[in-house]
């Protein structure tokens, strides 16, 4: 990274996909004195922080007003502004198609990067990916549209995310940042990059170390989840209450960790990097990863369960799913957020529709533009509460009047252990 004299302007930083990950990363680094031009495809997303228009929570709109107001951010869905720079970060999607990685979004950003290199720029992937990503897909690339070589003219390195949305406590600046570097210059400079953006840097010996770093994290919780989610399918019938074991075995000091059940998982991590590293070990090693295998079928399984004892309740109940009017809270897959990527809550509605249900979701954080064309929005009343044959909880949003539900419900499934009463089942 080239320094700059003016503390002000400690260099430009080029951020390629600004979402859950980048838009952050670009509003931090404004704020620590960097120039920014970030890069999205989405269009609407580039009108919408032109005018200051946040879709990100934690990125308030005054916060990224005052980063437009500085005169160093803009949004763009072009290439054609980043000479000249001195760090681009790359923090674009890497889903799996039909169970294998598709980094072509990753291909894309590197090719696309690659022309704007100068001698001494950084280049830093961000992106969830197995091991060996950035040695042998990313490198090449940059190398090859550059006509520069990586170690010797440039820096390359890669750093996992840990943007957790919707965590009050734990953000970009105060979450320990994994760095590593292809040799000990680009970790050199990588350290220097980030030491400007958070409190805390974590530089391990290898891109390949911090590359299993990010897969091995989300691995433990989906894991761990996955296990909370069995016991809970078998505790009502045991007679017990899963959430109130749960609640007791962490009061442990030593050796136990609470992890809680819920309709399964979600989100742009833990759906999806388990899975990364089963298929990199399968194609490499020619060995199955059995625990990522089970974990997998078992939360995979969560939103049909859910439908089951939906069934079974209103069957109990004498009504049928068919024609049941279901008022199901929460589309996102994580509590006060409005990300419905891999939501397993996206996934019950559609599976009660299918049944024949009369469905309607209340959802007070996800933007109408991005909630699917089959579902209807509702606001949570109380005559909507009241005229529902059952109220499914799937996503325990902070803004839910829980003890209205509790009121005037008259059968709640809850999945997240908000609602108490006798007209409340939990999961």
């Amino acid at each position: 990274m080239r320094q700059k004299d003016d503390a002000g302007d400690k260099g430009k930083l080029i951020v390629v996909g600004l979402g859950y990950v980048g838009l952050p990363m670009a509003v931090r680094a404004v704020e620590a004195g960097y120039s920014v031009v970030g890069v999205d495809t989405d269009d609407l997303r580039v009108k919408r922080l032109g005018a200051c228009d946040s879709y990100i929570e934690g990125i308030g709109d005054a916060r990224l007003a005052a980063a437009a107001d500085s005169g160093r951010f803009r949004a763009t869905t072009e290439y054609e502004d980043i000479d000249g720079l001195d760090v681009c970060v790359i923090t674009v999607p890497t889903p799996l198609r039909e169970g294998v990685p598709d980094l072509s979004f990753v291909e894309c950003a590197g090719r696309s990067v690659a022309p704007h290199l100068t001698p001494g720029s950084t280049v830093i992937l961000e992106s969830t990916t197995y091991p060996g990503t950035t040695e042998s897909l990313l490198l090449p690339l940059l190398e090859q549209g550059s006509g520069l070589s990586a170690g010797a003219d440039f820096h390359l390195g890669y750093s996992p995310e840990r943007i957790d949305p919707g965590n009050p406590d734990w953000h970009l600046e105060n979450t320990p940042k994994v760095i590593s570097g292809i040799d000990a210059a680009s970790l050199r400079r990588i350290e220097g990059f980030y030491g400007d953006i958070v409190e805390r840097t974590v530089p391990v010996s290898s891109c390949r170390t911090a590359e299993l770093t990010k897969l091995l994290e989300n691995t433990y919780r989906h894991v761990n989840i996955a296990l909370v989610n069995e016991m809970a399918m078998v505790s009502r019938q045991l007679g017990a209450d899963i959430w109130e074991a749960v609640e007791a075995a962490a009061t442990k000091p030593f050796g136990f960790m609470p992890f809680r059940p819920g309709p399964g998982v979600g989100g742009h991590c833990l759906p999806v990097d388990p899975s990364y590293l089963s298929w990199q070990v399968k194609r490499l090693l020619k060995r199955d990863l059995r625990f990522i295998a089970l974990a997998n079928e078992i939360n995979d399984n969560m939103p049909d369960h859910v439908v089951r004892r939906v069934t079974r309740g209103l069957n109990e109940r004498g009504k049928s799913v068919k024609d049941a009017r279901v008022l199901q809270l929460g589309l996102a897959y994580k509590k006060n957020t409005g990300d419905i990527r891999e939501s397993p809550a996206l996934v019950l509605a559609r599976s009660l529709l299918a049944l024949g249900a009369r469905l309607v979701v209340a959802e007070p954080h996800t933007d109408a533009y991005l909630v699917p064309l089959d579902i209807t929005r509702v606001e949570l009343t109380e005559a909507e509460i009241r005229s529902a044959d059952v109220i499914v909880v799937a996503t325990d949003h902070d803004a839910f009047d829980y003890a209205l539900v509790e009121r005037a419900g008259a059968y709640v499934l809850d999945t997240r252990n908000r609602c108490r009463g006798e007209r409340v089942e939990i999961l």
